[in-house]
């Protein structure tokens, strides 16, 4: 591993200001807020703007915003994503820490599709596969995925008089019963599902967004009814949260929090 070089660190810090606040800042600006010398801020914005990575800020003189060059970049990246790579990375960190089934999961039509999976090393554990579809009112990555629709694309997916096939006895199968709950899933920001996919097995998901804000996956922890609890409910949300926006921080999605 070689040295970091210092011009570069703090070229790439001036770059990183313009992430926060309303997108613009002046060279007094950045004096004060990295502490660093007048002469090198000036030298390394002179740099950054001959190469297009800052630009003037028309009508605000001595003001600068980002370029199009971090947009290139950007956009290079995106097109080098592979959503089901990135999962299938950030699945089997979340499942060595809680050792349990993580999936990865797209929508389709009213099914959902999982695109990674690591299974838990456990002897009893959920058994599944990438590739294998289910109805998505069945499942905790489906009803995520669901409650991200905007209302009327959700209505065309599952009218009100739409047949809900069941899994198990305690799938959902009334489409007023389905809207209840991903009306409170919307609230939460997370998905349980206990038992309506698998009789044995409960989970729980969170959602996975791209670089618009988009949701355009969910992530989920499953677990056979053995080793569920309350406690270990409160865990796995926060586990499938953070795995989540791991997963969406991948994707280029910057929380505004």
């Amino acid at each position: 591993m070689g040295r970091l070089v210092p011009a570069v660190t703090r070229a790439l810090d001036i770059l990183e200001l313009f992430l926060d606040g309303d997108g613009t800042l002046s060279a007094p600006d950045i004096v004060r807020r990295l502490q660093l010398p007048r002469t090198t801020v000036h030298e390394l914005v002179t740099t950054l703007a001959a190469r297009s990575y800052i630009v003037p800020v028309p009508g605000q003189p001595g003001r600068y915003r980002l370029g199009v060059r971090p947009y290139q970049l950007g956009s290079r990246y995106a097109e080098q994503l592979d959503l089901a790579a990135e999962g299938q990375q950030v699945a089997r960190a979340v499942a060595e820490t809680c050792d349990e089934t993580v999936h990865v999961a797209i929508l389709e039509g009213t099914d959902v599709i999982y695109i990674a999976k690591v299974d838990s090393t456990h002897a009893v554990r959920m058994v599944s596969a990438a590739g294998r579809r289910l109805p998505a009112h069945c499942t905790s990555v489906g009803k995520m995925l669901l409650a991200s629709l905007p209302g009327p694309e959700l209505a065309a997916r599952i009218p009100d008089d739409a047949e809900l096939a069941a899994m198990t006895p305690n799938s959902i199968t009334e489409p007023a019963a389905l809207r209840a709950a991903l009306t409170e899933i919307r609230q939460r920001g997370i998905a349980v599902e206990s038992r309506e996919s698998n009789p044995d097995v409960s989970c729980v998901a969170a959602p996975v967004r791209d670089r618009t804000g988009q949701v355009v996956a969910a992530l989920s922890i499953s677990v056979p009814m053995i080793r569920w609890s309350d406690e270990r409910l409160a865990e796995l949300e926060q586990l499938a949260v953070k795995g989540a926006a791991e997963l969406s921080e991948r994707l280029g999605y910057r929380s505004a929090a």
